[in-house]
């Protein structure tokens, strides 16, 4: 991996890569939302309605890395669904970063529904090291989730809104609790949701050198931003065709 952005240097180790995704100082005062997807050239998120047909090995270095930086994720219940979530999972030297930093081994991942619906398999309560969170709104959600008895016995239940989730008040929960630094893993439609509340404040984006066509999901959903969300790219690595931006939401946004 060589990085292009801000500095160009080649043979970049493990730890560089590391270094290259550190958040800003002010992270630490939460809440700090980091969007992190993958894109083929022409904008397609998914190839046959995953995201990791996209990918290759540098993508899944990167991905890890982003999540040895969190300390929550965040996902949409039916992206969770669509890509066979399981509980996050790091290597041994990014668990001894995260606990010299005073972070637990791994991040816990929250998983963001209306409806309560949560047809995630048992593996992803069962075998979670960090205790998941599952963000819901008050009424009919929130009465499915604490219904499901697997749900309320191994899950944290954060409620925020009404009728609909109120992620400003639930990102703000988030980092009271500890978890000041964001990690969103989409998909679209929650994407734009955190766009349109005005939370967004980095986006991570994988570009895969491949063409996909299609009629596709692109990285937000639902009707043109007007105007545009200005951002500036801040750092930008390349490994095997793979080229991996690290874009901040303008200042004058």
């Amino acid at each position: 991996m060589r990085s292009l952005l801000p500095r160009p240097a080649d043979d970049m180790a493990g730890v560089d890569v590391v270094a290259a995704y550190a958040p800003p100082a002010w992270t630490r005062r939460g809440p700090f939302v980091r969007c992190t997807m993958i894109s083929s050239v022409d904008g397609a998120v998914t190839l046959h309605g995953r995201s990791g047909g996209l990918g290759g090995p540098a993508d899944r270095l990167v991905f890890q890395v982003l999540r040895s930086w969190a300390d929550v994720v965040v996902v949409g219940a039916g992206t969770a669904r669509a890509e066979g979530y399981g509980p996050v999972r790091l290597d041994d030297e990014l668990r001894a970063v995260r606990i010299a930093r005073g972070q637990p081994p791994v991040p816990p991942i929250a998983v963001v529904t209306r409806s309560g619906t949560l047809d995630l398999g048992p593996a992803f309560f069962t075998e979670a090291e960090a205790r998941p969170i599952v963000v819901t709104a008050a009424g009919a959600g929130e009465s499915a989730v604490r219904c499901d008895r697997r749900v309320s016995a191994l899950a944290d239940v954060l409620v925020a809104g009404e009728g609909t989730v109120d992620l400003d008040a639930a990102f703000g929960r988030l980092a009271g609790d500890g978890h000041p630094s964001v990690l969103l893993e989409g998909g679209p439609g929650l994407n734009a949701d955190v766009v349109r509340a005005g939370l967004l404040d980095e986006l991570c984006l994988t570009v895969s050198p491949r063409l996909v066509a299609g009629g596709g999901a692109r990285v937000v959903a639902g009707p043109e931003l007007d105007p545009p969300l200005s951002m500036e790219v801040v750092g930008l690595l390349e490994a095997d065709g793979f080229l991996f931006f690290r874009l901040a939401v303008s200042a004058e946004r």
